[in-house]
């Protein structure tokens, strides 16, 4: 049987920033990435998509400075997010939190994101394998890593077998492979597979890949745009998001297995007192682009598919995990890392820049031949992120587009106060409504700091 240090399953950008950090450490690390096809890259890869981009703080959380990218995977540079509901609208220039970076963020190209990420591990020493699904993993728990018998093994989908000491699980929302591996540490009825599956929990993602006309794109090229409130579903909203050369990711994220019956269609902008279902991705990007530059524009004529970018044709759906994260059962030597663990945002969907860290710290300690202090680590490390965005997600997972103009209304109004200090700055001037947004979200915090992992590392029986 084949043997390695530290076998990870998935290239993204979790996978490869473990194998980074492992081959670093000195470890002899393995990527096992099944690999798919996408028409703007050569090869397989993982199954690579363009996110919106890193803000400022998170290029800290990430520990990479866009400088050392390649050229080409940095698309445009931001100078504001702009949050637009039904009829109100708000525009941040400033997060408010402390960073190294000196613009509000970037846009960047996930799959060339990715190849820099798997070069920068190569050259540290990293293996990769891409088109190899592994089927299952085996854990010893009385092997030891002394050159004996492996703790683990990997049964990969042809058959063959690798063993290695530590695994560490980067498979992404989907979990093929985590699903499985945490329910052999769970009591029967708490597998990870049934608490990390609900459709409430979890989200689809649709964006296509348009070129715009240049009055639009002057409007949003150093821009990230967000709709809220105009649309059914916890946490669902459409968005622009520039690329290069006029080219805009126009796209949404929303809820899986949604009923239209338990909506007021009336007041949502985009959906139709026709419609006997949930409208698809593409019908709800025709929709937005229509209703914010119909009047002027022959849409899909002055807003054509780049038929040659993204994951077919054009258009990308991908899914999104938006539950708590997991601790990881780190005494049987595995952990879970990036989306497979949870950490994209429950609120804005962000999730690379958390995948990016959570991986470099089990490649770090995986290659130190010592687990334990994963579940601590990553904590230390993105906690406080996670925390805010669990606090947003809860905050608003009822809000009507009455509420969503109202929000964005007392955020828009403490923006235009503000003193330079970040967005909750000035609450005391700006309006009732502004106090009770900042007093609320204080308070949901300090209640969400008390547990927000979704799965302790306690439940996990060897």
């Amino acid at each position: 049987m084949e043997r390695v240090d530290v076998a990870i399953v998935g290239g993204g950008p979790a996978g490869s920033s473990a194998a980074h950090a492992a081959a670093s450490g000195g470890a002899d690390a393995l990527v096992l990435e099944k690999g798919v096809p996408r028409a703007d890259r050569e090869g397989l890869g993982p199954d690579s998509t363009d996110a919106a981009g890193i803000l400022d703080y998170w290029v800290d959380i990430m520990g990479i400075h866009p400088d050392e990218f390649d050229d080409g995977v940095v698309q445009r540079e931001l100078d504001r997010a702009e949050f637009r509901g039904p009829s109100a609208a708000a525009t941040l220039y400033d997060t408010g939190i402390d960073s190294s970076y000196d613009r509000f963020g970037y846009t960047f190209h996930r799959a060339r994101f990715d190849d820099w990420l798997r070069e920068r591990a190569e050259e540290a020493g990293a293996e990769y394998r891409v088109g190899v699904s592994v089927r299952g993993v085996d854990t010893d728990l009385d092997a030891g890593s002394d050159g004996g018998t492996p703790r683990h093994t990997l049964t990969l989908a042809d058959g063959d077998e690798i063993g290695a000491d530590f695994v560490v699980l980067a498979d992404g929302p989907q979990r093929t492979v985590t699903n499985r591996v945490l329910d052999e540490y769970l009591p029967t009825g708490k597998g990870g597979s049934d608490r990390l599956a609900p459709p409430e929990a979890n989200h689809i993602a649709y964006q296509e890949y348009r070129r715009v006309p240049e009055a639009v794109y002057e409007e949003v090229n150093d821009a990230i745009v967000f709709w809220w409130g105009v649309m059914p579903g916890e946490t669902a909203y459409p968005w622009i998001f520039p690329n290069q050369d006029r080219v805009c990711r126009i796209g949404l994220t929303m809820p899986i297995g949604m009923d239209i019956d338990d909506f007021d269609v009336d007041a949502y902008e985009l959906l139709s007192a026709d419609d006997d279902s949930i409208p698809s991705g593409a019908e709800y990007v025709r929709r937005l682009l229509e209703w914010q530059y119909g009047d002027e524009y022959d849409v899909e004529e002055a807003f054509p598919l780049v038929e040659d970018a993204g994951k077919r044709g054009g258009t990308e759906t991908y899914p999104i995990s938006s539950t708590r994260p997991i601790d990881s059962p780190t005494g049987a030597g595995i952990a879970v890392a990036g989306g497979a663990m949870g950490t994209t945002s429950a609120f804005h969907e962000g999730g690379d820049h958390v995948a990016v860290r959570t991986g470099a710290i089990a490649g770090e300690l995986a290659a130190a031949g010592d687990l334990a202090p994963y579940n601590r680590r990553w904590k230390e490390a993105i906690g406080d992120e996670v925390v805010r965005n669990v606090t947003m997600a809860d905050m608003v997972a009822d809000y009507t587009p009455a509420d969503w103009d109202r929000i964005i209304g007392a955020a828009d109004a403490m923006l235009a106060v503000e003193a330079g200090d970040g967005l909750l700055a000035q609450p005391y001037r700006s309006g009732w409504e502004s106090l009770k947004l900042v007093l609320g979200y204080k308070w949901n915090k300090r209640k969400t700091k008390r547990g927000y992992v979704t799965i302790d590392e306690d439940e996990y029986v060897y």
